[in-house]
């Protein structure tokens, strides 16, 4: 009988992440990644820590492939089937400016061009009931025409669909002849508002064949593995789902570092909290209440994305994000990144000056411990990235790289309001807990600036994402619009609906073994967005209480309308146990470096993380070093090892 491996892998724009657990505990491992096949890296980085050696392989994979395919716009040619009359319904949009006082701002490019958008005579209404069948031979004559325009997929989306499918059903069953993968909205979206389910499927077809051909490439090349894939909602799902439902998958790897960000902080004790992952070539951030807050009012990259996702803010800032003078003479950092290849100026392939750079000018990274020592850079190339705006900004090299700190500081600090204060929470009431490979050695600035006090550092907290993938459930999110007013939503009425949506969770999961979690998506009457509540016998009470928090004010005595009923299906895993680190107070040893800080030079202490027991306590101004990122902790800050290797680090 083959060991047993499980294998967290995360997939990130400059490197691949994975955690490592077996019988004898936990390793981790980071390799560059292949952004032009993702899988050359996951097959690169298994053989390097196992060898060839045969084993009971179980492997949950956040990937960027879906993500990539849509920020890249390198998804595939589809055709758009919808309701007579409503073909250009995904190019109006809700006729709002994505920024109201931008002159130069310009609407996002449909992912289907208007030639490929194609109406047919149908029609039902928003009760369900069929006013026009669907003429067979005219979405036959259809098919023919789509036939020789080479497209790669199909996305059907009729008027009403979530109430009667019926019409979707029967021409999804007439194009089948087609041979292309068909994407139908009544089947992964059935809820209403038109442009926001039409711009969901197009996105789940515009993905689709791209990460099939990832899956299928996977499978290829990890025969007999137990594959699993991380869904932006923070479960997992099979390759076989991933590959006929991608729109699930878009925010896969940053969902992965909430899930377990979530895990290892109510291990310290701690259950509200920011996280703040910053990678090498981006940052993601959430609030977390108790748990991991969710959202189906996503836009990527100017799609709105309706599937229930993580809320999850993420903006181009990572230590990869290249430096440089716009016209005016100002200084800007990002969203451009030098990615895995070429990289920041130190990995010696590229020129151009990084905020990794910038951290290595300043002494806050040590060239000898960056990767574990695993990865040379050379320091040299960084100042030599920097003394080019340096010149042309008439500073020194240093005053620089403390500007382009600021600078990305500053892009993170607007993304932590959006979600904090710009959502009704104060965030002095919240943990920050910092992971990334680049996130500790910005977080205690950010988190001053922020007002918060703490900040957790969680052991290795450059894979964190992919450790958190590896303590995430199977769930299955199941919606169904059905708009009932407030006398009409009785509980024997929503328990009978709920009921419905359970017998379809039963048949995808093919086991009983199921925790269902209820909610509703509930409005004030004539009110054009929902808030989702829990749902429980006082949900009118808690859609109230939601709404001033949320809004700041409600109208109790005003009625609600419930519209869509939603239902998470999950099958849960076996608790993954985190290791304690030891507690053998044993003499910790330190070096002495020199970092530039506030425009000053300090003399910092310098520690290695292994070496941290259970217990120990320190003080900034510090460095913390590991394989997998770099800790810096300003002066003024407290610090403290838990028992799994957390530093808690308190102002």
């Amino acid at each position: 009988m083959l060991e047993q491996i499980q294998i967290g892998i995360d997939t990130g724009g400059t490197f691949t992440d994975f955690v490592f657990i077996d019988g004898d505990g936990l390793s981790i491992h980071k390799v560059p990644s292949t952004p032009d096949d993702p899988s050359k890296a996951i097959i690169s980085g298994i053989k390097e820590v196992l060898g060839n050696e045969q084993f009971d392989l179980h492997i949950v994979h956040g990937t960027t492939v879906a993500t990539n395919a849509l920020l890249e716009r390198k998804g595939a040619r589809i055709a758009l089937i919808t309701t007579k009359g409503f073909e250009d319904v995904i190019q109006i949009g809700r006729q709002n400016r994505g920024k109201l006082y931008d002159i130069f701002w310009e609407a996002p490019i449909p992912l289907v061009e208007q030639s490929l958008r194609f109406g047919i005579t149908e029609r039902t209404t928003y009760e369900g009931r069929v006013i026009e069948n669907i003429n067979k031979s005219e979405v036959l004559k259809l098919s023919a025409k789509i036939k020789k325009l080479n497209v790669e997929g199909v996305a059907i989306c009729f008027l009403h669909s979530y109430a009667n499918p019926a019409n979707e059903e029967k021409v999804g069953k007439y194009l089948k002849s087609l041979g292309l993968p068909i994407s139908i909205s009544s089947t992964i979206l059935p809820e209403f508002r038109e442009f926001e389910r039409t711009s969901t499927i197009l996105a789940n077809s515009y993905l689709l064949p791209k990460v099939k051909n990832y899956m299928n490439t996977l499978s290829q090349k990890l025969p007999g593995a137990d594959v699993s894939i991380m869904q932006s909602s923070g479960g997992i799902m099979s390759p076989e789902q991933a590959s006929t439902e991608p729109v699930r998958i878009i925010l896969s790897g940053p969902a992965g570092g909430v899930v377990g960000g979530t895990k290892i902080a109510k291990l310290a004790g701690y259950k509200n909290i920011i996280t703040y992952d910053m990678g090498g070539t981006s940052t993601d951030v959430a609030l977390c209440e108790d748990g991991p807050k969710f959202t189906t009012e996503t836009l990527i990259d100017g799609v709105p994305i309706k599937i229930p996702m993580i809320d999850i803010t993420t903006i181009g800032a990572g230590g990869g994000s290249i430096a440089r003078i716009d016209s005016g003479g100002a200084l800007k950092v990002g969203p451009e990144s030098a990615g895995a290849d070429p990289g920041p100026a130190c990995y010696g392939k590229g020129s151009e000056a990084t905020v990794t750079d910038a951290n290595i000018v300043l002494g806050r990274i040590k060239a000898e411990s960056f990767l574990g020592g695993l990865m040379k850079i050379f320091p040299q190339k960084s100042k030599s990235s920097l003394r080019k705006l340096a010149r042309r900004l008439k500073l020194s090299i240093e005053e620089v790289a403390e500007g382009i700190i600021k600078v990305a500081n500053a892009n993170m600090e607007r993304a932590l309001r959006v979600i904090s204060i710009g959502k009704g929470y104060d965030p002095r009431e919240f943990a920050m807990l910092s992971f990334g490979g680049a996130g500790g050695l910005h977080a205690s600035e950010l988190a001053q600036s922020m007002g918060i006090k703490t900040i957790i550092f969680p052991k290795d907290p450059g894979v964190l994402s992919a450790l958190g993938m590896l303590t995430a459930d199977t769930f299955k999110d199941y919606s169904l619009t059905v708009f009932l007013n407030q006398e009409e939503a009785k509980s024997t009425i929503l328990d009978e609906v709920f009921s419905s949506l359970e017998v379809k969770a039963y048949k995808d999961f093919a086991t009983h073994k199921i925790k269902f979690n209820r909610f509703l998506d509930i409005r004030y009457k004539r009110q054009s967005h929902e808030i989702t509540v829990p749902y429980s016998k006082n949900f009118i009470r808690t859609f109230h209480y939601e709404h001033k928090k949320m809004y700041g004010y409600n109208k109790a005595k005003s009625e609600v309308d419930v519209i869509t009923l939603r239902l998470r299906a999950i099958a849960k895993k076996r608790e993954l146990e985190i290791p304690h680190i030891q507690n053998d107070r044993i003499k910790i040893k330190t070096s002495k470096e020199k970092i530039i800080f506030g425009g000053k030079s300090l003399n910092v202490k310098a520690y290695t993380r292994k070496d941290f027991y259970s217990g120990y306590k320190f003080k900034g101004p510090a460095l913390v070093l590991e394989d997998t990122s770099t800790i810096l902790i300003p002066p003024g800050y407290k610090c403290h090892v838990d028992d799994w290797g957390n530093i808690i680090s308190v102002l």
